[in-house]
């Protein structure tokens, strides 16, 4: 059976703790899943979430090792309710006339915690939403990796088909998957039936087309078709178009038509909400001084965040424990170790020297320059704070005479902690800063 040698692959990648704990609790559905797609349930929402945030990649990709086509897994909450609308989605979908690809309710515009580094892009996907093939057609979103971009796929996706509209969301490498799974059985015709017949086309990660040039060739016939008759195309990237390597030009042409949106990295502030928004979505509770540590220390991706806050619900309902913020910093430990690893001394430098307006050079000099002393005092806190850096080892980086000077450093800049919250608030967003570029 293809779920029994699934989970013998995956029960090699992952321990036995974790596979008895959670992947043992899912029940495959067999008969409602499809090549595109398969379908499990889970005894509870926490389950569920914590599967599909943890595993469901990993599922993917054993899915596709085994069958040569990559599935959007689906995991919904097992009761006779959800069990039924499950079926009559999946009846559905099977019909010759129905284009709509499943998507994840939840992923909507009043979810989409919107500030500055996405409002651009945000409200382009709402003017589309309301009105798609009439403006931004096509609309390219661009940005790092969890930072909202599929988000806006979906709110896009789930705003139209409750208008009734045929809506196909596919991510790039799917589309791929299909293509070659249908050139290779001369059953083209049902995949550009499927493609080349809906209301709107939404295209995730649109990045993996590099010098993939059979697939190129064919989403350009796809995408002439649907922008003729007038049908939306959105797309999402990792990076501009003109970035994407090994791209044809008349298909780069092509997604250059409509509008190019980007999302930047949130602001300490708007990652705080988005946070403070996931606890709600998911049920969760956590104080003002958990979820500020968590948005400083954390980096930018919302899905990795998302994982962390349902992985802290899940410690602490497993141990019958209160969450608290030493409760939060003991749970999370493993991946801030693992984010200092990665953070250097020079990676400090540039952001502090970026942020407060100063050079490099004047940080690492002995320049008595009441803003230097101020920056390179907080490069040495950060330093202490984010890398395993002596205090021996940071001297010699800044040339000074031996480690007290540093001490001092630290002294003043811990003084300044206690006595300024504008100031903790500032080396707190350093610090998110400085977190999310090591990830780069």
């Amino acid at each position: 059976m293809l779920i029994d040698q699934i989970y013998e692959l995956l029960s090699q990648e992952i321990s036995q703790a974790e596979f008895d704990r959670y992947i043992k609790q899912l029940q495959y559905d067999e008969e409602g899943s499809r090549s595109d797609m398969a379908l499990f349930y889970a005894p509870n929402p926490l389950i569920a979430r914590w599967v599909k945030t943890r595993y469901g990649a990993k599922l993917a990709h054993l899915f596709e090792i085994k069958t040569g086509i990559k599935p959007q897994i689906m995991i919904e909450i097992k009761s006779a309710v959800s069990q039924k609308r499950a079926h009559t989605a999946i009846e559905t979908a099977q019909k010759p006339t129905a284009k709509s690809t499943i998507l994840n309710p939840s992923y909507t515009f009043d979810s989409f915690v919107v500030g500055s580094s996405n409002q651009f892009a945000y409200t382009a996907a709402l003017r589309v939403a309301e009105k798609p093939g009439e403006q931004y057609n096509p609309l390219f979103i661009y940005g790092g990796a969890g930072l909202g971009k599929t988000h806006l796929l979906h709110a896009i996706g789930n705003f139209n088909l409750a208008r009734g509209k045929q809506v196909i969301f596919t991510s790039l490498e799917q589309f791929m998957n299909q293509f070659t799974h249908h050139l290779r059985n001369h059953t083209m015709d049902r995949f550009r039936d499927k493609f080349r017949n809906c209301d709107i086309l939404l295209l995730d990660d649109i990045q993996f087309l590099s010098r993939k040039e059979e697939t190129q060739k064919e989403l350009f016939h796809t995408f002439n078709e649907l922008h003729g008759a007038g049908k939306q195309i959105v797309m999402t990237s990792d990076q501009h178009p003109k970035k994407i390597a090994g791209l044809e030009e008349r298909l780069r042409s092509r997604f250059e038509w409509g509008l190019i949106a980007d999302i930047q990295p949130p602001e300490l502030e708007t990652k705080i909400a988005i946070i403070k928004k996931k606890c709600e979505l998911n049920g969760i509770q956590l104080d003002n001084d958990i979820v500020n540590y968590i948005a400083a220390h954390m980096g930018n991706n919302i899905r990795e965040i998302e994982g962390i806050i349902i992985q802290l619900n899940a410690f602490a309902n497993m141990m019958n424990q209160t969450i608290t913020l030493d409760f939060a910093k003991n749970v999370i430990k493993n991946q801030l170790k693992e984010r200092s690893e990665n953070i250097t001394i020079d990676d400090i430098v540039k952001v502090v020297s970026k942020e407060l307006n100063v050079k490099p050079s004047e940080i690492k000099s002995k320049n008595r320059a009441r803003k230097i002393v101020e920056a390179r005092r907080i490069v040495i806190y950060l330093a202490r704070t984010l890398t395993p850096n002596s205090m021996p080892s940071l001297a010699q980086y800044f040339g000074m005479k031996d480690h007290t000077a540093v001490s001092h450093a630290m002294k003043k800049i811990n003084e300044m902690l206690d006595k300024d919250e504008t100031f903790k608030a500032k080396i707190e967003e350093l610090q998110h800063k400085i977190s999310a570029q090591s990830l780069d």
